[in-house]
């Protein structure tokens, strides 16, 4: 879902005709064609420029598909960085090593299968950025996970936070949209970030720890 225009999202589009990869339009091409839901390339420039703002070294994706979003943090981590990935689909996770393989980033990153969260807390050590776009009802509890493993100066950053504009819908009460305005209110009432929704593509929270 794009909130954009369509018009407008076109042109912000060609404006970064020059990210482009053979490898990254094939995963768009994928995307498109199995109706796989990515960030797109807006949200990708932008994860990848808000990552190497804050000079990110490490990266924890809750939720990666086959590689999408993990392709702009991993050009942001530098070859000295690590991103790592979790998905819950085996299937996802050799399709992630085939495409940032193919497009010499893999070495970068960190591949794991299963529940995101219980990935999250079973890894060690603080991280730089922590990225979510898992299942909409897990929000919250991902929130609550992430927030303590973020140095101060790191990003929570989270896809899909505005859900189609149904987080406006007050008579909206279905589960997810419930969930992803739970998430977003603790993020928002969380004094230890600043905290702002970027308004491309379904809204994306990026919320700066600064205590």
């Amino acid at each position: 879902m794009n909130l954009l225009p369509q018009d407008v999202e076109a042109y912000m589009r060609g404006l970064n005709e020059r990210s482009d990869h053979p490898v990254l339009l094939e995963m768009e091409a994928l995307a498109e064609q199995k109706k796989f839901p990515i960030v797109g390339r807006l949200v990708g420039v932008a994860l990848e420029m808000m990552a190497r703002a804050i000079q990110a070294k490490r990266v924890f994706e809750l939720g990666s598909g086959f590689g999408f979003s993990a392709y702009w943090f991993s050009r942001a981590v530098g070859p000295d960085g690590e991103v790592t990935l979790t998905d819950g689909d085996p299937a996802n996770t050799e399709k992630s090593k085939h495409f940032l393989g193919r497009a010499g980033l893999a070495s970068r990153c960190r591949f794991l299968t299963g529940d995101a969260v219980t990935a999250l807390n079973g890894t060690e050590g603080q991280f730089d950025v922590v990225y979510c776009d898992i299942d909409k009802e897990g929000y919250p509890a991902a929130f609550a996970a992430a927030a303590d493993r973020l140095r101060v100066g790191g990003l929570y950053l989270c896809d899909n936070v505005l859900w189609s504009g149904k987080v406006a819908d007050k008579d909206n009460t279905d589960a997810s949209t419930k969930a992803i305005r739970a998430h977003n209110q603790a993020v928002y009432g969380d004094d230890r970030f600043l905290t702002s929704i970027i308004p491309i593509r379904d809204g994306v929270i990026s919320a700066l720890r600064i205590a």
